[in-house]
């Protein structure tokens, strides 16, 4: 089948085509529906079927002839260190983890945190908690004490699972200390953590409840999988919510072992022994999907990297992993190449490395500019895909399908949808919009198996935020439109969460921080064009009568409020002191008008604002602080 066949197929003929998806992964036992609604009307994927997640990407590979195959190759230029494990080898580390876990009391649909840097032992974690039923939650080990504080309160986890410390170039990062800060926050206390010891920084154990991790690991019983049925939970991943508490996504077992299976056949175009390597990190939804799950179950060796694209120890670091692992297929997040391009523009490098194994390069977690897109297809001479898709979704909803048929490119869009996501683009009636007319991207439910069946513990603001705008799709949050040829334009958020270097983090909780200095009586924070990251934010803030503080030092000190509450990730660097704020006649502040100013973007007044002089001067302020696009 070409794609418009196979698409067809997949939108027309939705359960006939998911059950043949569904044939392609081991059971315990089939499914009795394929799709279903629960009591609250959600859709549910393959109900009645009996699976294990953790089974699918190990003990299914050494059953069938892969157990000396390289499962997991951990390459770290941060600890110069290189590890490799077979299936088998990494099928025996997990299930002796998995039975540690056990002996603690953990059992299928109690929930873990995992709070860890980018090793080994944070995939053995993930895979042991799948492997016992238990719901892991992995939270970026860069989040600050606060943060994680909330998450603990939200999973309630039964067990913490972390390291001493992580290593960001060539700075050691102690976690301990954040981890007990968080735990003294949150209401809810774990009854045990499991600590990595790393011997770059060894942390000091509380008696009684931190466990040391290698020791827990060699002294305990392998344990066994356990049959979980399809819709239930694998994981729940926190993203940022417009209110600045997170939103827990869950994640099914059923629906997303399928759906990351058949991914890896027809979007990544992969055969089960090649080496796919996803430069990510495991706290976010691509590390989860493509660095754990995905190639692991389909039968591929993954590479789990511990370094960042330049000064570990050069802008070359990519194309030597490439070269000596002999990559075939290679994801990440534009921002890596931007970073690299700034410091290695004539891609000389690159020059070094013999990069004849790799066939594709995708990108994602950000649109990614042309600029950049360009300069990567002219120094690799090879298919750059860009491709899209959200944590709520856990797979590419837009993509150019390079397993079904590849088509040209057409820089600034992601290609086409992916089988089984029938997207549409909608004005703020609810109708469909003409071709090239921007509106709201949305799917029609129901989504592809693999996206998210609920929020944790919170249905009706799974409704509210994704079901309840329009009736019968699910509202992705970014705004587009599609072409005359059917290729998908996504143009960027419409609502308040930005994309800084792929982390979607929350204006409106920067905003709640900012507001909580002293000083402040109104502040607004806006993402503007970030050549390196996408997007960072810049904070526009009106003080209180009465109050003399200097920008400058009201800049560092919302900086460092910033970075305490929310942690570097954010990359908040301006404070920008204003008089007044563009606001409508009812109140509301125009955030994306004060955008489009910062980047130079044409945009039209809107009849509503209450005085359009102000947007001149929030020009003035943007050029004498050289802020944004503004000439």
């Amino acid at each position: 089948m070409n794609y418009q066949e196979k698409y067809n197929h997949s939108i027309n003929n939705k359960e006939q085509f998911w059950a043949e998806q569904a044939d392609k992964i081991a059971w315990f036992k089939k499914p009795e529906t394929i799709l279903s609604q629960d009591e609250n009307g959600f859709y549910r994927w393959f109900e009645g079927g009996k699976l294990n997640t953790a089974y699918l990407a190990l003990d299914y590979h050494v059953e069938n002839g892969r157990g000396e195959q390289n499962a997991l190759i951990y390459d770290s230029p941060a600890t110069n260190s290189i590890k490799k494990y077979t299936f088998r080898e990494l099928r025996d580390e997990v299930a002796k983890l998995a039975g540690g876990l056990k002996s603690l009391g953990v059992e299928k649909g109690d929930t873990v945190v995992i709070y860890m840097p980018m090793v080994s032992e944070a995939a053995m974690a993930m895979l042991a908690c799948a492997r016992l039923g238990a719901i892991h939650s992995v939270v970026f080990g860069g989040f600050a004490p606060s943060e994680l504080a909330i998450r603990i309160d939200d999973a309630k986890p039964k067990v913490i699972i972390s390291a001493s410390c992580g290593i960001e170039f060539d700075k050691v990062i102690p976690y301990k200390p954040l981890l007990d800060d968080a735990i003294e926050k949150a209401i809810f206390k774990p009854k045990y953590t499991i600590i990595l010891q790393r011997p770059q920084s060894v942390a000091t154990m509380i008696e009684g409840r931190d466990i040391d991790f290698i020791d827990l690991q060699n002294n305990s019983q392998s344990a066994d999988c356990v049959e979980v049925d399809a819709t239930d939970p694998l994981y729940i991943l926190y993203t940022s919510g417009t209110t600045g508490k997170p939103k827990g996504i869950v994640r099914d077992n059923g629906g997303h072992a399928v759906a990351m299976h058949y991914s890896m056949q027809d979007i990544y175009n992969v055969k089960p022994g090649n080496v796919f390597w996803t430069a990510s990190d495991v706290g976010w939804v691509v590390g989860h999907s493509y660095i754990i799950y995905a190639p692991l179950i389909y039968g591929c060796t993954t590479i789990l990297f511990e370094g960042k694209p330049i000064r570990t120890p050069d802008a070359g670091t990519f194309w030597r992993v490439i070269e000596e692992h002999k990559v075939d297929c290679f994801f990440t997040a534009p921002t890596a190449f931007r970073a690299i391009r700034k410091e290695d523009p004539e891609a000389n490098l690159m020059k070094k490395y013999d990069l004849s194994s790799l066939k594709s390069i995708f990108v994602a977690g950000e649109r990614c500019d042309p600029s950049t897109l360009e300069w990567l297809q002219n120094i690799s001479n090879l298919p750059v895909i860009d491709h899209w898709w959200q944590t709520e979704s856990g797979w590419g909803m837009v993509s150019n399908m390079m397993g079904v048929e590849e088509f040209p490119v057409k820089m600034g869009s992601a290609t086409k949808p992916v089988c089984g996501f029938e997207l549409k683009i909608l004005n703020e009636a609810g109708e469909e919009v003409k071709t090239n007319e921007e509106g709201f991207i949305c799917v029609k439910l129901p989504m592809a198996p693999g996206s998210l069946p609920t929020l944790w513990n919170d249905n009706e603001r799974f409704k509210a935020s994704y079901l309840t705008t329009f009736e019968g799709y699910y509202l992705t949050g970014d705004g587009g439109y599609i072409d005359e040829d059917g290729y998908v334009y996504v143009m960027g958020r419409v609502d308040d969460v930005i994309n800084v270097a792929g982390h979607r983090l929350s204006t409106g909780s920067m905003e709640e921080i900012i507001a909580s200095h002293p000083a402040v009586a109104e502040c607004a924070v806006v993402g503007i064009s970030d050549d390196l990251r996408g997007q960072r934010p810049v904070g526009f803030v009106i003080l209180k009568d009465g109050q003399n503080i200097d920008e400058i030092n009201l800049e560092n000190q919302t900086i460092t409020l910033i970075r305490d509450k929310i942690g570097a990730v954010a990359f908040y660097r301006n404070t920008i002191l204003v008089k007044r704020l563009p606001k409508t006649r009812s109140g509301k502040i125009l955030r994306k008008v004060i955008r489009q100013l910062a980047d130079g973007e044409q945009f039209t007044v809107p009849s509503t604002i209450d005085d359009p002089l102000i947007l001149e001067e929030i020009k003035h302020y943007l050029r004498e602080r050289k802020v944004g696009k503004v000439v």
